[in-house]
């Protein structure tokens, strides 16, 4: 974690404001909450809390705001869009800083990763901006595009300003003013996003934010009739409530859920480079990502060397404190996932599955902090807890199977579908499987990560797509005008 005060790095009286209508101002809301960070266990920060009344002024301040920045020219908003990536590049060291506080990641992940990956969301929406084509001709018929309107959009805890920026990169690039509600529990680099979104001279009322949790301003955020769309990043649990709570109103929802990724080492796979790669690729930020690939599908015939090798990468993660520039892992984000992976450990070595790495408890030298050991199973069966819930932490599941259209079969067992690997030496075999499966995104052979792929889900994984040309029009209207070209 880093160890400077959080005051360094944010105005200390942003924790008790929401940016709304252009300026920071005062919020009604009278509880405060601890913002805890995950190496000491000790607060970083405490926050205030909004309530209704502070959502109803933010969504009143994006609406005023809503025709006239529709209506702006995208070289504007282009403009402003450049402007936004300079100061998230400038200001990368306080921000790694925030999300370090906040969510426990290593300053060398935070600067390496979470901030670049984050600013490549802007960029993109900048780039489809700029070549965008909102107006198509059918004949005599114009089919145009138009913002949706106000958009709110509630981000998690475990991405905080990659998911944060995913989501309002497209929104204003198309013209749709914002309601953010971040994630309680890792609030400060969206507060420092606020005030870049203020530097970069977005125009008072595109953007506001108020802090709170979901069933003081979630919610409501969902079910309030002037907000035109909800976008939303987190649980399956939480995301069937917020869809019930928007349903009312009749608004689109996008939902970014949860995931039990599969990963299917193919026969012909290299094993050696293979299985380190995808231990890695599972317990990237510790496992806190929905599309981690938890699930190791192997050829029962090799599965004595996969847990040789993936122990040995398991256990090559070195964990440390943030300012350790070999740590690549921290802690895990907050108390309730510490104890959420706890329980799923016990649960998969009660069911009978084989514990290779790992284990219960912090790793060794570690009293203190929501640390979690790096953990192999092995002889894990499809219908076992472990195989079918989300963990969210470095637990890693190894299944054995008889051939790969058992191994297909496998991968579409749960109820997710948000994203899937496969590796093998021949590409058509590679491809033929991730056409099998029943995923919104499929890597194949561990690609650079791209953020023009559309990504989203399949099954209870959710509906809708970010990212690419796809996340972009998740926040438009189609229109259509017949008779555009017909001459009186």
């Amino acid at each position: 974690m880093s160890t400077q005060p959080v005051e360094r790095f944010v105005d200390s009286s942003r924790l008790k404001q929401a940016y709304i209508n252009g300026k920071w101002v005062a919020l009604a809301g009278e509880r405060s909450f601890d913002v805890i960070n995950p190496a000491t266990e000790e607060p970083a920060a405490t926050i205030q809390m909004g309530n209704i009344d502070d959502l109803n002024k933010a969504v009143a301040a994006a609406k005023t705001a809503f025709p006239s920045w529709a209506d702006t020219a995208v070289e504007t908003r282009l403009s402003i869009l450049d402007r936004i990536i300079e100061l998230i590049d400038e200001r990368t060291e306080l921000l790694a800083n925030l999300m370090s506080l906040e969510m426990g990641a290593t300053l060398t992940y935070a600067r390496s990763t979470q901030v670049p990956l984050a600013a490549a969301h802007i960029r993109v929406a900048r780039e489809n901006l700029e070549k965008y084509n909102f107006t198509e001709m059918r004949g005599t018929t114009a089919v145009t595009r138009e913002p949706i309107g106000v958009a709110g959009l509630i981000t998690p805890w475990n991405w905080p300003l990659y998911q944060l920026t995913a989501k309002v990169g497209p929104a204003l690039a198309v013209g749709c003013t914002i309601v953010l509600k971040p994630s309680e529990l890792s609030p400060l680099s969206a507060l420092a996003f606020a005030q870049i979104i203020h530097d970069a001279g977005v125009p008072a009322g595109v953007f506001n934010l108020v802090n709170g949790n979901g069933k003081d301003v979630g919610e409501p955020l969902a079910h309030h009739p002037d907000v035109d769309m909800i976008s939303f990043t987190g649980s399956t649990r939480a995301g069937v409530l917020v869809a019930q709570a928007a349903a009312t109103t009749v608004k689109r929802v996008g939902q970014e859920l949860g995931g039990k990724s599969p990963n299917i080492l193919l026969p012909d796979t290299d094993f050696p480079s293979a299985v380190g790669a995808g231990v890695q690729a599972g317990m990237r930020n510790n496992g806190q990502s929905c599309s981690a690939p938890t699930r190791m599908l192997v050829p029962k015939a090799r599965l004595a060397e996969v847990e040789k090798l993936a122990a040995e990468a398991a256990e090559s993660i070195v964990i440390g404190l943030a300012d350790n520039d070999l740590a690549t892992h921290g802690p895990l984000s907050n108390r309730p996932q510490f104890e959420r992976v706890q329980t799923m450990i016990q649960r998969g070595l009660d069911e009978g599955a084989r514990c290779v790495t790992g284990g219960l408890g912090r790793p060794k030298g570690f009293t203190r902090g929501f640390y979690a050991r790096p953990t192999i199973f092995s002889d894990v069966t499809p219908d076992m807890d472990i195989a079918q819930q989300e963990i969210f932490g470095p637990v890693l599941c190894l299944i054995p199977y008889d051939s790969v259209e058992h191994a297909i079969e496998i991968a579409n067992s749960t109820v997710f579908g948000l994203s899937a690997h496969v590796q093998s030496s021949d590409l058509s075999a590679a491809r033929r499987v991730a056409r099998q499966i029943r995923s919104g995104q499929v890597l194949i052979n561990y690609p650079t990560w791209d953020p023009q792929a559309p990504f989203g889900g399949y099954k209870q994984s959710g509906n809708g797509r970010e990212y690419g040309i796809e996340g972009l029009e998740e926040y438009l209207e189609i229109k259509a005008i017949v008779g555009f070209d017909v001459e009186a």
